[in-house]
């Protein structure tokens, strides 16, 4: 407490009446609620909700998948049927009781699982090898600089432009003159690089590789390999998964080089399938069996791994 002039003692500090002016005046006034703030409020309320689809938008997604298990569920269902029933008319629409013996049959005859193990080990190389080899040429021509690059890019792309038939007649000579026929390494070499991986690979690493990242490693005293290992790899790992996606399922599912490079002694699954088609009269159950058993493995893969690949896909679309 303090004397004033007057004689007056005044409290010290200011009083109760002024604090509250002092603090009214301090106050920021009250704005009106625009219509924008209000729409930008009501869509954080919704950003933490699922977001859900009408009526209309289940019937047609059900129609689709439907659609796409039709013919997967329809092999099931015929190959646990016998050729007499599926001569009559109407065709059978609901599972029989013969499954697991056509199953048994379509794997002796068609000797299924050495068939098996060497689509997996041929399809699995030649992901592998189209990753690394098409990963490490994309880089070459997104972001290193050397003579006559475009040019042999556009000779890479051309050559996706000539028939695979018009390539069959050298490609079996070069194998011949190796002696690889009947051997899985002459399925495996012409399919090991692709110029689609080539130029898709480019096209992913000029979007998602900035050069200023490439000049960092450079003036850290990284090689070329280290670059490409420590830098380019992570970068490109969401491609990498769509590619070898890709390359896995089209190297499973070839049929026209392997039936001829290689025999019933050596068989891929589809040169296995040709196996169970002969004969007078082809047991349509056994085939579809056959068929059926190697279509499992790549639906046990997307199963497994559908997830990851979805979600390398879904961060390498969205950056930030």
């Amino acid at each position: 407490m303090t004397i004033t002039t007057t004689g007056r003692p005044r409290p010290d500090g200011p009083g109760p009446q002024r604090a509250r002016s002092r603090r009214a005046g301090l106050r920021r006034p009250r704005l009106p609620r625009l219509p924008h703030r209000r729409a930008a409020g009501a869509a954080r309320t919704r950003a933490g909700r699922h977001l859900h689809g009408g009526p209309l938008t289940y019937a047609v997604l059900s129609l689709f998948t439907a659609g796409s298990l039709f013919p997967l569920v329809w092999t099931a269902v015929t190959a646990s049927r016998d050729n007499a029933r599926l001569a009559r008319t109407p065709p059978p629409f609901w599972f029989g009781t013969r499954l697991a013996e056509n199953a048994g049959t379509a794997w002796t005859e068609a000797n299924m699982g050495l068939a098996l193990l060497n689509t997996l080990f041929v399809a699995g190389t030649v992901a592998l090898g189209t990753v690394v080899f098409c990963t490490v040429a994309g880089f070459a021509f997104a972001r290193l600089k050397f003579r006559f690059s475009g040019a042999l890019l556009l000779l890479t792309v051309g050559t996706m432009m000539v028939p695979p038939q018009l390539s069959v007649v050298p490609l079996f000579m070069v194998i011949a003159e190796l002696k690889w026929t009947d051997q899985l390494q002459s399925v495996i070499l012409p399919t090991l690089v692709s110029a689609f991986g080539v130029f898709f690979m480019r096209q992913y690493l000029l979007e998602a590789l900035p050069h200023e990242l490439v000049e960092a490693a450079r003036v850290d005293g990284a090689s070329s390999l280290r670059v490409i290992w420590h830098v380019v790899f992570p970068v490109a790992r969401p491609a990498m998964a769509v590619l070898a996606m890709l390359s896995f399922v089209q190297a499973w599912n070839d049929f026209f080089w392997p039936i001829i490079a290689l025999t019933q002694e050596n068989p891929t699954v589809q040169v296995a399938l040709t196996g169970l088609g002969r004969g007078y009269v082809p047991d349509q159950s056994v085939i579809m069996a056959g068929a059926l058993l190697g279509t499992l493995p790549l639906l046990l893969a997307f199963t497994l791994f559908g997830k990851q690949i979805v979600g390398g896909i879904m961060r390498g679309a969205v950056k930030g």
